[in-house]
């Protein structure tokens, strides 16, 4: 379900909004919907809270401080070819 909201921008931005087409409105329109769903309905967890939760997975899964030595490593070798 969709509604429709009038906010106010400085005029540049209006023209320029105003000058997009069709496709890029629709993406604008997109971003800006999903921007202020994230200003408005602010996560319940914080992001510290996130990465601890990332680390306990990823070392239930047998990642070691080794393993990702290794992975970055490798990572930084590919880069260089």
């Amino acid at each position: 379900m969709t509604d429709t909201i009038t906010i106010t921008v400085d005029a540049d931005t209006a023209q320029k909004y105003r000058e997009a087409t069709d496709k890029e409105r629709e993406a604008y329109d997109l971003m800006l919907s999903l921007r202020l769903r994230m200003l408005t309905n602010p996560p319940t967890r914080t992001l510290e809270q996130v990465m601890a939760d990332m680390g306990r997975y990823a070392t239930e899964q047998g990642m070691t401080e080794e393993v990702l030595k290794d992975i970055l490593r490798e990572d930084k070798d590919e880069r260089r070819r």
